[in-house]
């Protein structure tokens, strides 16, 4: 039976993963600090002098989460008392007892790429929900929104186009991956077009 392929991680400089880790969740972070920073004046409206420090607080948590994954600091177990803590912590546990003696713990740039990726939208959560009376603020919603209706015309051709498919049932296997590639191809034309990339197109529906 053969071996599974290696993880991605960000340890390959240059690689997909590498510059993941290293430019576009750094970012991602810093447009998060961004919108609480925006939104000051609205928690100081609804809550007062609390909002102001719950602001501070859920700031101060994703610096120091920016922090650790610039210097590739170890992976830290969640601390707070959501439904799914226990799991991710439990996977976590798993990540570092697949490390030989010696390797230390689990880190951003060693650790597999989309675990990291994941995890650190976790974080991010974690430190919203750590930060009562704004626990409930959505931090990537004005992004959400700006994506879905930049997305209006990609969205709309993709759903014409299923609209038009033919039925599966009784389709040989070529005809069912000609149908599929036509798909693909509609996809990249109009997210091409609209200069959102499909990920992001899927993403905003899903979504929303």
């Amino acid at each position: 039976m053969a071996e599974s392929p290696a993880f991605l991680s960000a340890k390959d400089e240059g690689s997909f993963a590498y510059l993941t880790i290293k430019d576009r969740t750094p970012q991602i972070l810093t447009k998060v600090i961004d919108t609480l920073h925006r939104h000051k004046s609205e928690f100081f409206e609804k809550h007062g002098e609390e909002g102001i420090e719950a602001e501070k607080k859920a700031i101060s948590l994703l610096s120091k989460l920016r922090n650790e994954l610039q210097t590739d600091k170890p992976i830290t177990p969640l601390v707070d008392k959501c439904v799914d803590t226990h799991i991710w912590n439990q996977y976590l546990e798993y990540q570092r007892s697949l490390l030989n003696e010696g390797d230390g713990e689990p880190r951003w740039f060693f650790s597999p790429w989309l675990f990291v990726e994941c995890y650190m939208y976790r974080r991010i959560h974690e430190a919203i929900v750590q930060s009562p009376p704004i626990h409930d603020f959505d931090v990537f919603k004005e992004s959400k929104e700006e994506n879905f209706f930049e997305s209006q015309d990609s969205i709309d051709a993709l759903c014409t186009h299923l609209l038009q498919l033919k039925p599966t049932k009784g389709l040989r296997e070529e005809q069912i991956q000609d149908e599929f590639f036509k798909l693909l191809q509609v996809y990249k034309e109009y997210s091409t077009q609209d200069r959102v990339q499909p990920r992001s197109v899927m993403q905003t529906v899903t979504l929303q």
